[in-house]
């Protein structure tokens, strides 16, 4: 098959990842420090070849060559080793989907997230905000980390299944995932394919999990399926919608996917970037008085809703920054379907690109400062300025991350429900960084809470 059209005319350069000797070849320094590893790379090229075990893989470093990857799914589909390995969890859903199929599904299931169902599960978010920010007591610190995953993971749920799923099953959720996406993490790093087979505890904890995981949403789907759809929340969604194209609906294996599908990116990812956010807050006080001064003036102490969230773009735009500084999703894959050319380099069929929106949005040329937090970036007349391409935080073209508004409503309704309710302090001694694994996680994030009074 004929080379596809060429990305925009430049004088691309591309290079070489020094290192990488050995059966594994780049691997190690992926799996060892895996973001000072990427953010190095830039300097070689627009476009830089790498060694992951056996394969060749490239990592996209200019924001003109990632777009054009990403807007091109007929010559750049989905694939690559973290993709290969989320199959595991995620079977054909959404995220592993090949070309075709995606298609099809993001077809069927994007009614789901029209603006009318938003609106009706930020009442969802709102309650749980209020009610997470009610459980607190200033007499201990709290675990940040694992009090946004609860957030995130009752609010999906919920979504997902209305008032039709227990608690036990809410907290067998924020169990087990969490598990199944750690143990798909570290197989993707291991080029040779071997760690999975040994009978390690890790291994079992994982196939344990897993099977937890997977019979839990059999069992919820087969409910709906007993009872019928015509709730309100995802599930019921999902069950209703036919392709407008040939009428036909999704299987039981299809829903099963999507579910864990929207599990994962439901709870993992916005649990993260809202933990980053509250760490960043506690940081910056500026920053942090800025934000409680919009949500005192706009909310008056109570809970945020759907209606205020245009009268809080300071807290939207907090919320974007901390996306441009740490994004969950800090690097996946694409594959080539047929010979092309990139940078002016022949790729095979067959050759993995990396794209790293943490490299991105790092990149001092896209972004001046890019360590500094500053929410004013995202301001109306200074983020025109942003080339595209240059922010990524929910991708890009027909892959773009189907419930990116939901994710944002939640994090703006959250930070703005939390902030105007409690200060929070980081705890004297505590050390944060960050844990690339399948999202761009900080670990245990304990705060001291101060009530504030209106």
């Amino acid at each position: 098959m004929a080379p596809t059209t060429e990305a925009p005319a430049q004088a691309w350069t591309h290079g070489r990842a020094p290192g990488g000797r050995g059966p594994a070849g780049h691997a190690l320094s992926l799996a060892r420090t895996p973001l000072s590893f990427l953010t190095s790379l830039p300097r070689y090229g627009d476009l830089v070849e790498l060694r992951l075990g056996h394969r060749r893989a490239y990592l996209a470093c200019h924001p003109d060559l990632v777009r054009h990857i990403l807007l091109d799914s007929k010559t750049f589909d989905s694939g690559g080793a973290l993709k290969d390995k989320a199959r595991l969890i995620l079977g054909n859903g959404l995220i592993t989907a090949g070309r075709q199929d995606h298609r099809k599904q993001r077809r069927m299931i994007q009614p789901a997230f029209h603006q009318r169902r938003i609106a009706s599960y930020a009442r969802i978010m709102q309650q749980e905000c209020a009610q997470i920010c009610d459980s607190w007591h200033a007499s201990r610190p709290v675990d940040m980390c694992d009090a946004m995953h609860a957030l995130t993971a009752r609010v999906t749920a919920r979504c997902l299944f209305s008032t039709n799923i227990a608690q036990s099953d809410v907290r067998e959720i924020q169990q087990w995932l969490p598990v199944v996406i750690r143990g798909a993490f570290h197989r993707a790093l291991d080029p040779t394919g071997l760690l999975e087979r040994v009978p390690t505890r890790g291994n079992r904890r994982f196939d344990e999990a897993l099977t937890r995981l997977n019979s839990l949403i059999t069992r919820l789907v087969s409910r709906y399926r007993a009872r019928g759809a015509g709730g309100q929340d995802l599930l019921s969604a999902l069950l209703e919608t036919e392709d407008t194209k040939t009428g036909s609906r999704l299987s039981d294996q299809e829903i099963h996917d999507q579910v864990m599908t929207l599990l994962l990116a439901g709870i993992e990812t916005t649990a993260s970037a809202l933990t980053w956010s509250l760490h960043l807050l506690s940081r910056h006080p500026g920053v942090a008085d800025r934000l409680v001064a919009e949500t005192d003036d706009v909310l008056g102490g109570r809970a945020a809703t759907y209606e205020d969230i245009p009268a809080l773009p300071y807290t939207s735009r907090v919320f974007n920054e901390t996306l441009r500084m740490f994004p969950p999703a800090w690097v996946f894959t694409r594959t080539t379907v047929v010979d092309t050319r990139l940078a002016g380099h022949r790729l095979p069929s067959g050759a993995d690109i990396l794209i790293s929106p943490y490299v991105l949005h790092r990149n001092p040329r896209l972004f001046p400062e890019p360590r500094r937090f500053d929410p004013d970036r995202w301001a109306p007349e200074r983020a025109a300025g942003i080339p595209s391409g240059a922010m990524l935080p929910f991708g890009a073209g027909s892959r773009k991350c189907i419930g990116d508004v939901f994710g944002m409503t939640e994090a703006v309704l959250a930070l703005a429900t939390l902030t105007t309710r409690w200060k929070m302090t980081l705890a004297p001694g505590a050390k944060v960084r960050p844990k690339a694994a399948m999202s761009l996680g900080s670990g245990p994030l304990p705060m001291v809470l101060t009530p504030r009074d209106k």
